[in-house]
């Protein structure tokens, strides 16, 4: 796998992946171009996880209807501004067993999820998860 990242002007960049999928990023203040690189690790771990519990639920044939994962990061105050600490939030709708539902999120964290393996290294990762209507 692949990636350059190429300076575009003041603090924006343009990013490629291997596959040839372009990201905009912005490490200025404003943050308008895009994300910062750290909000993209963010994303990119909300994202890894989704898939994984998307995943286990179907095939555990969970009648859910919609997943949202949010992460709210704490950063360390000075260079290098560090994640210390995540906390991720699974917001599940539908009917889905309580049970199922924390057994996907358990893999996700523990076995598939590679973002989180490689980030949890690092950090400490918690979750929570909730039910639309609960």
């Amino acid at each position: 796998m692949r990636a350059i990242a190429t300076w575009k002007q003041e603090q924006q960049y343009d990013a490629e992946s291997d596959s040839g999928h372009h990201v905009a990023l912005d490490a200025g203040a404003a943050h308008a171009g895009g994300p910062t690189p750290m909000e993209l690790v963010l994303m990119a771990l909300c994202s890894c996880t989704a898939v994984d519990v998307v995943s286990i639920l179907h095939k555990k044939r969970e009648a859910f209807t919609s997943l949202t994962v949010s992460a709210v990061a704490e950063q360390a105050p000075a260079p290098p501004r560090v994640f210390t600490h995540i906390h991720l939030t699974y917001h599940l709708g539908g009917k889905v067993s309580p049970k199922a539902a924390e057994d996907a999120v358990s893999l996700s964290k523990n076995k598939y999820c590679s973002v989180s393996k490689m980030l949890e290294k690092a950090v400490a990762i918690d979750y929570e998860i909730t039910y639309e209507g609960a």
